[in-house]
Order: structure tokens, then sequence, then C-alpha cells
């Protein structure tokens, strides 16, 4: 039997109907906790939900982060469900790539609305739960890409870049209110992540599952001490020639 330790807790995972977000929500459940996920299509939530149902108390919507009132809504489901939040998992995110030149003002908003907006929306939404609880835990799914730019990617760099500043201040700003934020930065995962599905596993890329179990490391640690920043590689990627 898997422990238990975050029996009565309450999480919300962006993001969570596949991928990274799905594991995670996965191993919450394994944990105890009770689970609120979104999803951009509701199709997808309903999916898992009946496919992660099983494993413990889990609701969902569909919900675009980077509408504040989509998040508002989440946050309210969850509250009215599990009564309080104790768990943010920032995880939705989108990748699109291209020069500056090539890619489009609507490009540059949909990746900095998801993968930074939403996440101030989220965090916005839920501190003022935590000032009144005494506390809780705050987990962006950053990536490498916010420390280590290339080409092609300026618009994803910024969005990630800009997460990784904006969870640090967070820290600063909230951690004498109970608030650990950490923010986990992994390399290459093997998800369909930018449009590139595939029915094989890659035996080199990091495995969804690997990163949330980071996670649960992370909440696992003693209240006196955050993990602030967690990078992620994978161990033996190919060589380059």
């Amino acid at each position: 039997m898997p422990e238990k330790f975050l029996q009565n807790k309450t999480a919300i995972v962006t993001g969570g109907t596949r991928g990274i977000g799905r594991a995670i929500a996965a191993h919450l459940l394994n944990a105890g906790a009770r689970v609120a996920i979104c999803g951009t299509r509701q199709k997808s939530v309903d999916e898992a939900i009946g496919a992660l149902g099983h494993a413990g108390e889990l609701i969902g919507m569909g919900a675009d982060v980077s509408k504040l009132a989509d998040v508002r809504a989440l946050v309210a489901l969850a509250k009215e469900k599990y009564r309080t939040v104790d768990i943010l998992v920032n995880n939705a995110g989108v990748g699109l790539f291209g020069s500056v030149a090539d890619l489009t003002p609507d490009q540059w908003q949909r990746m900095i609305g998801i993968n930074l907006t939403g996440a101030y929306y989220c965090c916005h939404e839920v501190l003022p739960i935590f000032r009144q609880t005494g506390g809780g835990d705050i987990v962006n799914i950053s990536s490498l890409a916010g420390k280590n730019p290339f080409a092609g990617g300026a618009g994803y760099n910024a969005s990630k870049f800009g997460l990784n500043g904006f969870s640090d201040a967070m820290m600063l700003d909230h951690r004498s209110d109970g608030v650990r934020v950490t923010t986990v930065m992994p390399g290459s995962v093997d998800t369909e992540f930018g449009g590139h599905a595939s029915e094989q596993r890659s035996s080199w890329k990091i495995a969804p599952e690997d990163v949330a179990e980071i996670v649960l490391t992370v909440l696992r640690m003693p209240r006196r001490t955050t993990i602030s920043q967690v990078e992620v590689r994978p161990s033996k990627p190919p060589r380059k020639t």
C-alpha cells in the first residue's frame, strides 16, 4: 500500500489530463490527496477522471488557465467539493516554436497566457486561501528552457524564464505566510508536448512519472524546509554527432 501522507489534503493540478500533469494527479491520489484537475477540453477531463478516479477523490472541469474567470471557477469547484485547497501544481503549458520573425503575435500571447499569466492567476486565487489556513504548497512545473535559451525558442524561453523569476519572487513574498514554492525544471520528457505524439515510450527521456515522484518528494519534506528549485535531466541522452 502506498504511503497516504497527503490524507485529507486537497490539490489542484492544472493541465492534469495527460502527460506530466496526469502523472502528478495519479501520484497525489495514491498519496491520499483529494485532487481537482483541469484541461482545455472537457472531453479530456472526463477521460482522465474515468481512468484515474478509482484511485481516490477526483474532480475536474474544462478550463483555460489564461482566462481569469476559468481559474476562479476551478478554484471555486475545489472549495465547494473539498472545502479548501492545500496544494497547487501549475503544470498547464504549451510550446510553440519559431524565430522571433516567424512567431506570430497570437502564438506569443498564447504561450505567455498559459505558461506565465495562467500560473499567476492560479497563485493569485489560491494564496488568500493559504493565508486563511496557515500555509500551503505551490509547485510550478517549468523547464530547463527557463535557464537555457535555444534557437527557435524565444517565446517559450521567455515564458519559462518569466515563470522561474515569478516563482522565486513569490517564495520570498509569501514564505512568512507558511507558503512553500518550488520550481521543477525538467529537460526532455517523454510526452506529447509540442504536438509530437508517439505510441512508443522513449528509452532515454524522462518519464512523466519521474517528475511526479519529484513533486511527492517536495511535498513530503518537513514544513521547516523548502526545496526551491529542482533541475531534472535525462541520465543518458543520445550522443551528439
